[in-house]
C-alpha cells in the first residue's frame, strides 16, 4: 500500500519499506547516483529519494525523471545525511507512469508570477504556493463544517437556481434554453420568458440566506455553504462571478446573538487552520506577506470592538487621514473607511452595526428609530468587510412596506411573507465569502488565485 509523503515525513522510521507515488519536482545527478524530489501534493515539502546506479534500468529511468513526470517509487526509508529532512528513501524500484519534456514543460523555474500561472491553471496547482493555497482552503472548508456540526446546525443545499435577487443589486446571470436565434417576444417586444424552462425569468443565485431563512423556521439553526454567482463586470483583485458563501441562519436570535456567532466563528477557523496547516501558514508568513501569522493571532486573541456605524462616522469624522470617499451619515463606508477603523484606529476586527435604512436591503430589521436596520459587518485588518449580516425583519407589515419602499412586488415574494403569517420568530444570520477569507489568511494578493478554476468576465477557460 502506498503511503502519503505528509505521513511519512511526520513518522515514518529508518528501515520501513514504503512506496510512494508522486511527481518529480527537482532531479540532482552525480557519478554513480541521483538524488529527486517527490511531492504528491499532502504536504509543502517532497520526500527525497535516492537513486543508486544499481537500480534496475537505472540510465534509462534517469532520463525519464524529469520535473512533471509522474513516478512510483519503492524502497527503504533510511536517516538522512543532508540538512533539512529527516529521512529519505533509498529506492529499490522506480516506475514512471507518465514524462514530462523538460524542453515543453512550464513549470521549470522555481518561481513564476503569479499572471503567468493564471495562464496554465490547468498546471499551477503543482507550484508550492498554490499548493499551499489549497490545502489551506480544505482546511477552512473543513473548520466551517467542523463549527457548526459541533453547535448542531443543519447542513441545508440552497438550489443554485433561482428566481429571487436576494441582494437587490440586478447583477445576475440569467439561464434560459429559448433559442438565442429566435427568442420569442411578448406583444410589447420584451422577452416572453413564460416559454421558457421554468416558465418564468430565471438566475443563478447570488445568495442562499432566503432560502435558509425557510429552512430556520423549521430546525431552528442551519448553514448554507456552496457557489454563489454575481455578473459584476469588474476586473479587480477583490472580484470574482463564481464564489462560494457559508450563511448561517438562526431562529430565536437577535442581533447581539448574530455579532457573537460570527465572532467565535472567524476564531474557530483561523485557529483551526493555524494547527493544521502550521507549514503552510508559515511559508505566507515567510514569503507572501510577513504579517500573516501576526494576523492570524490578532483575529484569535483578541475581543472583536463593537460600534454602530453613527459611533464609526463620528471617529472617521473626526481623523486628520484623508479618504478618497466622502464621510458622510447616509453613505455606506467604504473599504478605505473599514480599512482605517480596523487597521489603523483599533488595530484589531471591529464590528459595526445599525447601518441607515437606505444603503441596506429590504429584509434587514427596522430599528425603533425607524432610521436605522440593525444590521452588522465584521471589518478585519488589511481587507475591510469580511463578514455582513443582520436580524431579519420578521413582522408581516413592516416587511411588506420594506419590500415596497425598494420598489419590489410583495407578491413575488409571496412565499418569503408566509414565513411571517405562520410562525414567525426573530431570527438572523450573516455571510461570509469564502474565498475573502482564504485570501485575508494567506495574504495572498489575488482572489483569483484562492479559487483552483476563477471565474472573471472574458475568462472560463475549463
Amino acid at each position: 500500500m502506498t503511503r502519503r509523503i505528509a505521513e511519512l515525513l511526520r513518522s515514518g522510521q529508518p528501515d520501513e519499506s514504503v512506496t510512494i507515488q508522486g511527481w518529480v519536482r527537482t532531479k540532482r545527478e552525480l557519478k554513480g547516483f541521483a538524488f529527486i524530489e517527490v511531492n504528491d501534493g499532502s504536504s509543502m515539502a517532497g520526500l527525497q529519494v535516492v537513486l543508486n546506479s544499481d537500480l534496475p534500468d537505472y540510465e534509462t529511468v534517469l532520463k525519464e525523471l524529469n520535473t512533471g513526470a509522474s513516478v512510483e517509487v519503492s524502497g527503504v526509508l533510511v536517516a538522512s545525511q543532508g540538512k533539512g529532512q529527516r529521512i529519505e528513501l533509498k529506492a529499490s524500484s522506480v516506475k514512471v507512469y507518465g514524462d514530462a519534456d523538460p524542453e515543453t514543460y512550464p513549470l521549470q523555474k522555481k518561481r513564476h508570477s503569479f499572471e503567468f500561472l493564471r495562464t496554465i491553471g490547468h498546471l499551477r496547482s503543482r507550484t508550492n504556493t498554490l499548493g499551499a493555497v489549497f490545502r489551506v482552503r480544505n482546511a477552512c472548508a473543513t473548520a466551517i463544517h467542523q463549527f457548526f456540526q459541533e453547535r448542531d446546525f443543519l447542513w441545508i443545499h440552497a438550489p443554485i437556481i433561482t428566481a429571487n435577487d436576494c441582494e437587490g443589486a440586478g447583477e445576475l446571470f440569467t439561464i434560459t434554453t429559448l433559442d438565442l436565434k429566435d427568442v420569442p417576444k411578448t406583444d410589447n417586444q420584451e422577452i416572453d420568458f413564460s416559454q421558457d424552462f421554468f416558465g418564468r425569468r430565471a438566475y443563478l443565485t447570488v445568495s442562499g440566506q432566503l432560502e435558509a431563512e425557510v429552512m430556520a423556521m423549521a430546525f431552528s439553526n442551519v448553514y448554507t455553504f456552496g457557489p454563489t454567482f454575481r455578473a459584476e463586470n469588474s476586473n479587480t483583485s477583490r472580484h470574482l462571478a463564481e464564489f462560494w458563501m457559508v450563511e448561517p441562519e438562526m431562529a430565536f436570535c437577535d442581533l447581539k446573538g448574530d455579532m457573537d456567532l460570527a465572532e467565535e466563528f472567524l476564531k474557530y477557523i483561523f485557529n483551526w487552520v493555524l494547527e493544521k496547516c502550521p507549514e503552510d501558514m508559515e511559508f505566507f508568513n515567510q514569503r507572501i506577506d510577513n504579517t500573516v501569522l501576526a494576523t492570524a493571532e490578532n483575529i484569535i486573541n483578541n475581543q472583536f470592538e463593537r460600534i454602530t456605524y453613527t459611533e464609526a462616522i463620528a471617529l472617521l469624522e473626526k481623523t486628520d487621514r484623508k479618504f478618497e470617499f466622502p464621510i458622510e451619515w447616509g453613505l455606506d463606508l467604504q473599504s478605505e473607511h473599514e480599512r482605517y477603523l480596523s487597521e489603523d484606529l483599533f488595530k484589531k476586527p471591529v464590528i459595526v452595526s445599525d447601518y441607515p435604512v437606505g444603503i441596506k436591503a429590504f429584509y434587514m430589521r427596522l430599528n425603533n428609530d425607524e432610521k436605522t436596520v440593525a444590521a452588522m459587518d465584521v471589518l478585519a485588518p488589511k481587507i475591510g468587510e469580511i463578514i455582513g449580516g443582520s436580524q431579519r425583519e420578521e413582522r408581516l407589515d413592516v416587511l411588506e412596506k420594506r419590500i415596497r419602499n425598494q420598489g419590489m412586488n410583495p407578491e413575488d415574494l409571496w412565499w418569503y411573507l408566509d414565513l411571517r403569517r405562520y410562525g414567525t420568530v426573530p431570527h438572523a444570520g450573516f455571510g461570509l465569502g469564502f474565498e475573502r477569507v482564504v485570501q485575508f489568511m494567506t495574504g495572498m494578493g489575488n482572489i483569483r488565485d484562492v479559487i483552483p478554476f476563477p471565474r472573471t468576465p472574458l475568462s472560463a477557460e475549463f
